[in-house]
């Protein structure tokens, strides 16, 4: 199957949500928790994610992760990563409690599609997040026009179709390289032709399609302006010192940067900046959904 074929059988077998210029919307994704060990990438921005997610929660916002949002390549014990990120998971839980909360899944939390998609009420997970389902994509209809939220995976074959020995090798090969500097060859966000051959995989679908289509997976933001496409990625949580989202609120997408700045007064403070935004009427005039 190509990547194309995946990704419209993902598209195809997508619920779909209607919103409007009333909606707030907050899309992020790979975040990577781990166990809060050396090879925990998120451990290093989670207060700065927490302070993030706490925004959007007081602010009405509904949250989505667009995939990868926990690390299951390197970790194979899901409650492990509940236990480090037990502060982050409870806000996610007031997302979940007010129908607030959508989760996707990538190539890197992939058992979630079949281990955690029917949660029991057993556990700390089933307790914080009954009956919660893990998709593999989710539509959104604004104003009779369709925004196609996946992570991206699906674009990248060897980590779509072989992802159970990308995993393996993950765990076995290239986590104790990465200790030496070596970057993973097989990893779109580590390979920067594999990147781009991933990002014309995913700019080609939604041109062809005429689907705005927002992913994450390959680490990179990716915001064009009106009429140069609909392919827009929202970057990842586990940058040098910053997380990356993009927001959906009064009829405009705007990408968004979060960091932690240091005031006069010595204190220390999340600091939100909007990297770019546009209106989404604009977007689907200007290419001609």
């Amino acid at each position: 199957m190509s990547s194309y074929a995946r990704m419209s059988k993902a598209y195809a077998a997508s619920d779909e949500i209607s919103v409007d210029d009333g909606s707030r919307i907050a899309i992020m994704s790979d975040c990577h928790r781990g166990d809060g060990s050396w090879a925990d990438s998120f451990a290093g921005n989670r207060n700065l994610f927490l302070a993030a997610l706490d925004n959007y929660c007081g602010k009405g916002f509904t949250y989505i992760e667009l995939g990868d949002g926990d690390e299951l390549w390197e970790n194979d014990d899901f409650s492990e990563i509940m236990s480090e990120y037990s502060d982050i998971f409870r806000v996610m839980a007031g997302f979940y409690s007010d129908g607030r909360l959508y989760l996707i899944y990538g190539n890197h939390d992939m058992v979630k599609r079949d281990i955690y998609n029917t949660v029991s009420s057993d556990g700390e997970f089933g307790r914080l997040f009954p009956s919660l389902r893990f998709r593999e994509g989710l539509i959104l209809n604004y104003l009779g026009n369709k925004i196609f939220l996946t992570h991206g995976h699906q674009a990248d074959f060897f980590n779509s179709r072989f992802w159970r020995l990308a995993r393996f090798l993950v765990r076995n090969l290239w986590r104790r390289l990465e200790s030496l500097g070596v970057k993973d060859p097989t990893s779109a966000s580590e390979n920067l032709r594999k990147k781009t051959a991933v990002e014309r995989n995913l700019m080609e679908w939604a041109a062809a399609e005429s689907v705005m289509l927002i992913a994450g997976h390959t680490h990179r933001a990716v915001f064009p302006k009106p009429g140069e496409g609909l392919y827009f990625n929202d970057g990842s949580c586990v940058g040098r010192d910053r997380i990356s989202a993009i927001e959906i609120e009064n009829g405009n997408i705007s990408l968004t940067k979060w960091s932690f700045r240091v005031k006069a007064d010595g204190a220390v403070r999340a600091r939100r900046d909007v990297i770019s935004s546009g209106s989404l009427k604009e977007y689907f005039e200007k290419n001609g959904s």
